[in-house]
């Protein structure tokens, strides 16, 4: 598949060399914001190196199997047995919450996500079915075999304040980011401009199973073969381009940061509809959306 705005690998937000001496398993973007590529999905851990018991947050939970990977991170950078405040959610897909449920018991932790999120994390409602028709790759063709039942952490959900406000983040905002998901949501730090995107936009091209390999930069809308809602994918897109942020970690590629990650994005945003939505499928032509229910799938 053909990058959709190809960047240069300079524009990488980490640095590789400074990663491997502290070797904590994560890539390193800003003194208190690091991530982990989880073979298909990123986790960001959000807190200073040494925080400690409850000083910092988990947002998402990666994919089925990654426990292990997401606490011996997360025990390297805060300390043996540092447990987050709160876990904080993107949005509810299985790349996101794949090991959602036992991190939430284990760490005894308030898992925070947008409240049209909340059928699809308690256990009441499905997501649409994945679109394969929309091509780009083997990723794209195998979609009908991912996961779209819901996860049940009701005991512990807590919804996003309507104020913005991110209760165990201060400093961040919550962005309401629909269209890969209904109660999409981004996170935004004004003061560094540090932007954690989730999927409303990634830096690879997500449908094609060479791209997540090789990991080549680009700026690229979100997954297609699960965006439910184009038209309010391309809005999210330009409300984050209007940022114009120095830095920013996907739900899926590489963290970029400066000029070429503003150019990309900017690219994205003022050409959405033919850069990034498929020449055909199912939610092109028939979005599914919260406000007719169709984006809640009876299980």
């Amino acid at each position: 598949m053909a990058q959709q705005i190809p960047i240069s690998r300079e524009a990488r937000a980490d640095d590789p060399r400074a990663d491997a001496e502290r070797d904590d398993g994560t890539h390193e973007i800003a003194p208190d914001l690091a991530y982990r590529r989880l073979v298909l999905a990123n986790v960001v851990f959000v807190g200073s190196p040494g925080a400690g018991d409850r000083n910092w947050v988990l947002v998402d939970a990666g994919i089925p199997g990654s426990k292990a990977a997401i606490r011996s991170a997360a025990a390297a950078r805060f300390g043996e047995g540092a447990r987050p405040a709160a876990i904080v959610l993107t949005h509810g897909h299985f790349d996101h919450v794949g090991v959602l449920e036992d991190l939430a018991e284990e760490w005894d932790a308030p898992v925070y996500a947008h409240g049209l999120e909340r059928p699809y994390l308690d256990g009441s409602a499905a997501y649409p079915t994945p679109d394969p028709s929309v091509g780009g790759g083997l990723m794209a063709r195998i979609a009908p075999l991912y996961p779209t039942k819901p996860v049940n952490v009701s005991s512990r959900l807590h919804l996003l304040p309507a104020d913005g406000s991110v209760p165990p983040m201060p400093g961040w905002r919550w962005l309401h980011t629909p269209g890969h998901a209904p109660g999409h949501v981004s996170f935004w730090r004004e003061a560094d401009g540090s932007l954690i995107v989730g999927d409303a936009f990634v830096t690879t091209a997500q449908e094609s199973a060479y791209a997540v390999a090789t990991q080549e930069p680009e700026v690229h809308g979100p997954p297609m073969y699960l965006t439910i809602d184009w038209p309010a994918a391309g809005g999210s897109v330009r409300s984050l381009a209007a940022l114009k942020p120095e830095r920013a970690v996907t739900g899926h590629g590489r963290a970029l940061h400066g000029p070429e990650l503003r150019r990309g994005l900017d690219a994205l945003a003022q050409d959405f509809e033919r850069i990034a939505v498929p020449d055909q499928g199912r939610y092109v032509e028939t979005p599914a959306r919260a406000e007719d229910g169709s984006a809640y799938r009876s299980l």
